[in-house]
């Protein structure tokens, strides 16, 4: 039953999810970015929960920069990933990308986004990055691009981080316990 509703939620935030945006190689960004609706929640409790999942259910490691403001309701935290290129030999070469979480809650809801995607050309030198848009440009100007179709694979690879995290955090805050036992079950507004 549980592969059956991941099932569902999945397909539901597939279909729901008009913010990713892929990217064709001509500089544009890899991110994600979602607004929800979340009234009857308040920006306290999801800004609580949106808290518990990067600091217990973020699995994109090691996770710098942390950073939480209870008054704003904004959690940021930057995360690790990895994109592969590929050689002309078909060996593939990997490198580490990072990116930023954003959360931020309101009255009504909140919104989070992935994105400001950099790499790490050197691991012995993991503070110096550039922005994966241009390390994309660079992988499309390659002669050998043609063959390996790297700014392609990278870009994909990225959108797929991207989207994955994302759909980890939305399956994550649309299991958010309820706030009351007594209220499960009852819709809110019978108090008779």
């Amino acid at each position: 039953m549980k592969k059956v509703l991941f099932g569902l939620m999945f397909a539901c935030l597939l279909a729901s999810a008009p913010a990713a945006r892929a990217q064709d190689g001509s500089g544009a960004s890899v991110s994600y970015t979602e607004n929800v609706l979340a009234e009857e929640v308040g920006k306290e409790v999801l800004y609580r929960r949106a808290l518990e999942w990067t600091e217990s259910h973020f699995s994109y490691g090691p996770k710098t920069g942390a950073k939480a403001d209870p008054a704003a309701g904004m959690v940021r935290v930057t995360g690790t990933g990895k994109v592969k290129p590929v050689a002309t030999n078909g060996k593939e070469q990997e490198q580490t990308i990072r990116f930023d979480f954003v959360f931020r809650a309101s009255d009504k809801g909140y919104e989070y986004s992935v994105g400001s995607f950099r790499l790490v050309p050197d691991p012995a030198k993991p503070d110096e990055t550039v922005m994966l848009s241009d390390y994309i440009a660079k992988l499309a100007a390659e002669r050998s691009n043609g063959k390996t179709f790297n700014d392609r694979r990278v870009t994909a690879q990225a959108n797929n981080l991207a989207s994955e995290a994302a759909m980890s955090f939305r399956s994550f805050m649309n299991t958010m316990p309820a706030a009351e036992e007594s209220t499960v079950g009852i819709p809110a507004n019978d108090k008779d």
